[in-house]
């Protein structure tokens, strides 16, 4: 038996101060999220510049602290191991929580940034000597070095990301902190680090259509003490696709369009076919006029082995998706088209 992991997107319209049974309409609620993930955003940000240089960024990647243990999988507990504190600013009531979730946000973009920054070594090691187009041995040599889940897109990408540096400053980039500022952080909360003097999360009722989540939210922008915090109760429906036996999992809270989201993760049980015994079977080839095409079938008869079939294609459709990369494919060239334009009229306003 294994588990799958998807997220659901919902929203919370309001909420409920739990001590004073306060109603709090949608238009506070989003004011009071958005000051805590303003206050988690400030705290992430200050923790990615203050690590985004060469040193740091390989003690993450050693993946063992100083003593030589190795690092938690959880990005907060990493950074906690490595000694990589964290502090409201001045003057403002932040409950450790709220840091552990900021640690948390901070560790997830220092982590991604170490898979760019192998994808960067790796190309700027084996540079071609055509800068137009590699040789079989190059790529070869290229393969050797890059990381897993690399696409030929985020080759090609970083491979003009790198030229453009050198074209600019005579030289290749030492280090990914070189090529790239720090990361953009997003005015956003993951609570998956917290515990329950954060939050708490439950599914009350026997419907399973709802979920209640209980956080503590700032009463001000800039909350100085224990008492500018309160517990509210959100309530958040959920959606046709979250199953009635799912186990929630601890959400990421974000403000979007004047709206509370709540990206609420759930796990439900998966399992194992069995390897025999089957009566339905469907088969699977490229297609000439579809990427794939198929047709199910029927055992009629263990005894002679009879398959039977009505014949029925199955077809995979994907003009959707295909309509959305052409929209895509027009609005990139248009930007870039526009790009260019105001280059060369900036050009002309520099030498005028």
């Amino acid at each position: 038996m294994s588990r799958l992991t998807a997220t659901a997107p919902c929203t919370a319209h309001a909420a409920v101060v739990e001590a004073s049974g306060e109603i709090v309409a949608q238009a506070l609620l989003v004011r009071r999220v958005t000051w805590l993930t303003a206050l988690a955003r400030d705290v992430t940000a200050r923790l990615v510049v203050a690590r985004w240089n060469a040193a740091d960024l390989d003690a993450l990647a050693s993946g063992v602290r100083l003593d030589g243990r190795v690092l938690p999988s959880k990005g907060w507990m990493a950074l906690h191991r490595l000694g990589w504190g964290v502090s409201p600013p001045s003057g403002v009531y932040v409950g450790d929580r709220v840091l552990r979730c900021a640690q948390e946000q901070a560790a997830r973009l220092l982590r991604l940034a170490l898979h760019r920054r192998r994808l960067v070594a790796a190309i700027v090691a084996t540079w071609p000597q055509d800068t137009g187009a590699r040789t079989g041995a190059e790529w070869e040599a290229l393969g050797a070095l890059l990381p897993d889940g690399v696409t030929a897109a985020d080759i090609r990408n970083r491979t003009r990301q790198v030229r453009a540096y050198r074209d600019e400053h005579g030289a290749f980039p030492a280090d990914l902190t070189e090529l790239e500022e720090p990361p953009n952080v997003a005015a956003q909360v993951v609570l998956a680090a917290a515990d329950r003097q954060l939050l708490t999360l439950e599914r009350p009722g026997d419907d399973g259509r709802s979920a209640r989540l209980r956080v503590r939210l700032p009463l001000v922008e800039f909350p100085a003490s224990s008492r500018d915090w309160a517990w509210h109760v959100l309530p958040v429906a959920l959606p046709p696709t979250v199953p009635a036996e799912a186990a929630l999992c601890a959400p990421t809270v974000r403000v979007v369009k004047g709206r509370v989201r709540v990206d609420l993760p759930f796990q439900i049980a998966v399992g194992f076919a069995p390897a025999t015994g089957h009566r339905v079977g469907c088969g699977l080839d490229w297609g000439l006029n579809g990427l794939l095409v198929g047709v199910a079938g029927r055992l009629a008869d263990v005894a002679d082995g009879r398959v039977i079939s009505d014949g029925r294609p199955l077809v995979y459709d994907a003009s959707g998706v295909s309509a959305k990369l052409h929209r895509l494919r027009g609005e990139r060239e248009h930007l870039a088209a526009k790009h260019r334009h105001l280059s060369k009229a900036a050009g002309r306003d520099h030498a005028c």
